[in-house]
């Protein structure tokens, strides 16, 4: 033992002067040194730790560190860390940075599971909503619940849940919205209907009384913020998670005789039956003929969805369809849609899921039950003491004033007296009636008692999380550096916006000259000039080939078109690359020629005729002008860097680099 003692004494100041190297100075930047250390911290909270680095990595990092900080630096130095703008913007990310500190991971990991296991599942409700307010006093409170259980009792009887969702809930999606001229447009009603969800997509209480609620029954009265609900599972089944489908839409507009929702459903159904056994033919039948314009250049794929994000039809048939199986045509509020479903990911193993979902706790209103428990802990560390009785006569003295949010202090108390102690430092009823003062709100389902203890009960807790709050950077050397990252990321925004982003908008002349210079990078395939005449009424085709025939170009077609009140019949002059459209790579690319495309599903008729075939050529600013302003906001960077090099000379150590290369070879 006494052998070991004195190796350990040996061995000490070697081990503490090996670690000692960290604190030294790597960067001089200006009048401002960056320990190793610190340029550790961040490098290794951005890169993938536990893995062989090798010296490239550590200097290219170094490299995209150093431009970073110039720029901090400078912002600083123009004060703009002290601007109004960035004091709230900061003050708002730190909160939410805030947020994980007061929570109990004990508890965040029941409620963790019990998201996961809920996860697992879709479910399809209904429900109907008897409102009340959150504060709203006992007698209405039973009379909110007494009225959800008389309608409950009405459909265990026998009634229709869906026509008592209509007659009696005070949620208004329940009924047909009628149109209003120029203000709203007409909505069916959802007859209680809420569609799929899953959790977190609901309030807290209502996923778990839906949750905990069998297929095809009715629920209890369950109590939200909202008011009693009464929740019908209509169907719980095994969750889709992140879906990826494709589909081809055709709109319904019944004030367009063209588009009425007979002529648009036996169109679909020939859409559908020109559609290959197998799909083969897919991206060409979407490009052809779906209304969802967005997406039908992409083989009308959608964003990826969950079952809350999109009308419930389409869910119910997506969850009939195996991957790349193509549906028949459905109906929804919006029209008609082929579905075609891509995948859909399911759920993934608890490991994989847990960290998204401890995220989405600590955003959930479940998290207030981790809160409390977390409050709890830090008064205990903190030696907080109350004094009830005195907390109790006070409050025997407010009046109605309270509730009327307009409190005016009973004559003869004493504010000196302490409510209660934390951390050394006495709070008084002189503090509790300013926060009385800066807080108070009209409160008339409540009594004034209830109010104020309520109100207190938010005072001491904003007071214990105000203290731990406070002391957080001291506490946590994480946060502190995570902190630190969105003050100087604010902070690097706002001036790239200004030296930049900004600049590169306004200086219209050095994005011409760029423009100039560069122009040769940006360029047009070959292409063909064409007009496109788009015919829907088979009596004016004739008409239509006649005029395509002659010398004239889209906008003199436009005005014979006009002229001679011609119906159906739609005249655009484009151009066409490769692959952008199906009609024009068939069409020979020959000045003059014609081509007639009679659709095979309904009565359109698409005329197009080549009047020009271009060559490649640089596209214009106005045509490239996205990808140039990019290009030259980059080069206004490149020069901006070069100035804060000059103005903020930078060193580096390099032995002490060498260090750090090394640390991370091992």
């Amino acid at each position: 033992m006494k052998k070991l003692l004195v190796l350990l004494a040996v061995m000490m100041p070697a081990l503490l002067f090996a670690q000692g190297w960290k604190s030294k100075t790597l960067i001089k930047m200006g009048d401002k040194n960056i320990s190793a250390n610190e340029f550790m911290e961040v490098y290794e909270k951005n890169n993938v730790k536990n893995e062989v680095i090798d010296k490239k990595n550590v200097d290219e990092y170094l490299e995209m560190y150093i431009n970073f900080k110039l720029k901090v630096t400078e912002a600083e130095n123009l004060k703009m860390d002290t601007l109004p703008k960035f004091v709230k913007e900061y003050q708002g990310y730190r909160k939410q940075l805030a947020k994980p500190y007061f929570s109990n991971d004990a508890v965040n990991e029941k409620l963790i599971v019990e998201a996961y296991d809920r996860m697992q599942w879709d479910i399809n409700a209904s429900h109907i909503l008897i409102k009340c307010d959150v504060n709203a006093v006992p007698a209405d409170t039973l009379k909110a619940y007494n009225k959800a259980m008389e309608l409950r009792n009405r459909i265990i009887k026998g009634e229709d849940f869906n026509d008592v969702a209509v007659e009696a809930s005070e949620d208004p999606s329940a009924r047909d919205i009628k149109e209003i001229p120029g203000k709203q447009r007409a909505y069916k009603g959802n007859r209680g209907n809420l569609g799929y969800f899953s959790v977190f997509d609901m309030v807290y209480p209502f996923e778990t009384g839906a949750y905990n609620t069998k297929e095809g029954e009715i629920s209890m009265p369950v109590r939200s913020d909202f008011g009693y609900h009464l929740i019908r599972v209509n169907s719980k089944t095994p969750a889709c998670g992140l879906i990826k489908a494709a589909h081809i839409f055709l709109i319904v507009d019944e004030n367009d005789p063209m588009k009425t929702d007979s002529l648009v459903r036996a169109k679909a159904m020939n859409i559908y039956n020109e559609i290959d056994k197998n799909g083969e033919n897919w991206d060409v039948i979407v490009k052809k003929y779906s209304d969802d314009k967005g997406s039908a250049q992409n083989g009308g794929v959608l964003n990826p969805f969950k079952v809350s994000q999109i009308v419930p039809e389409f869910i119910t048939e997506i969850k009939k369809l195996d991957k790349d199986q193509i549906s028949e045509p459905i109906k929804t509020n919006y029209g008609y849609h082929i579905i075609k479903l891509i995948a859909k990911s399911g759920v993934k193993s608890f490991e994989d899921e847990k960290e998204n979902i401890g995220k989405r706790v600590e955003k959930d209103m479940r998290a207030k039950v981790s809160e409390d428990v977390v409050m709890k802990t830090i008064m205990k560390e903190n030696k907080f003491k109350e004094y009830i009785k005195v907390k109790d006569a006070f409050i025997a003295t407010i009046d109605s004033t309270l509730k009327k949010g307009e409190y005016v202090m009973a004559e003869g108390v004493d504010t000196t007296k302490v409510l209660f102690k934390f951390e050394k430092k006495n709070y008084t009823i002189g503090d509790f009636v300013n926060f009385i003062k800066q807080n108070q709100v009209s409160q008339p389902f409540m009594s004034e008692a209830s109010y104020a203890y309520k109100l207190y009960d938010e005072y001491v807790k904003q007071e214990v999380f105000a203290y731990e709050d406070a002391h957080l950077e001291e506490k946590y050397p994480e946060f502190r550096m995570l902190v630190q990252e969105y003050h100087d990321g604010i902070l690097l925004f706002d001036l790239m916006d200004k030296e930049v982003w900004k600049k590169a908008e306004k200086d219209t002349t050095g994005l011409n000259n760029y423009y100039e210079e560069h122009k040769a990078e940006y360029m047009w395939g070959k292409r063909i000039k064409t007009i496109v005449i788009t015919v829907n009424a088979k009596d004016n085709l004739s008409r239509a080939e006649e005029l395509i025939k002659q010398d004239l170009n889209a906008d003199s077609i436009k005005a014979i078109v006009k002229n001679e009140e011609l119906r159906g019949i739609g005249v655009r002059q484009t151009y066409f690359q490769k692959g952008d459209n199906v009609d024009a790579d068939e069409i020979e690319w020959v000045p003059g020629t014609i081509k007639v495309i009679p659709s095979t599903v309904d009565n359109t008729t698409k005329i197009i005729k080549v009047l020009e075939v271009r060559e490649p050529e640089p596209k214009t600013l106005k045509e490239a002008k996205g990808v140039i302003t990019s290009a030259y906001q980059a080069k206004l960077e490149a020069d901006w860097l070069k100035e804060l090099n000059a103005k903020y000379p930078v060193t580096v150590d390099e032995k002490l680099l060498n260090k750090v290369r090394k640390n991370y070879s091992k």
